[in-house]
């Protein structure tokens, strides 16, 4: 079984910063693809960046692309999403989620992925 936490969301105005967190523990992540989605009050999930296995390769939503990078240390079976120049319509929850597939590239459709956090609240003021 694998859990998923994130962390690190908050309040922030625009323009600010913050760095997400997720933390994996049970079997390892370190195998796998993972991604952080978001989902905004009354709109559907949506992509917002991936990394492979191995970090070699990232993947970012082009509303959040120059703004945000994705990272992993999996030593720490840990992602991260740095947020940078964040705006109002940053404001979401944000959920971490690993890949079903074993060190397969990510895709930026949810169904690839299966395991999912509980999600950290990130509200940006204007």
């Amino acid at each position: 079984q694998v859990q998923l936490a994130e962390s690190g969301g908050g309040l922030v105005q625009a323009g600010g910063s913050l760095r997400l967190a997720c933390a994996g523990s049970g079997r390892t992540f370190s195998d796998y693809a993972m991604a952080w989605f978001r989902q905004a009050p009354g709109k559907e999930r949506e992509f917002v960046a991936a990394l492979t296995w191995n970090g070699g390769s990232t993947y970012y939503a082009a509303s959040v692309k120059s703004r945000f990078t994705i990272s992993r240390d999996n030593a720490k079976n840990t992602v991260y999403l740095q947020m940078n120049s964040l705006k109002v319509e940053d404001t979401a929850v944000y959920s971490c989620a690993r890949s079903i597939g074993y060190r397969v590239s990510p895709i930026t459709s949810a169904r690839g992925y299966e395991y999912w956090g509980q999600g950290t609240q990130v509200t940006v003021s204007s």
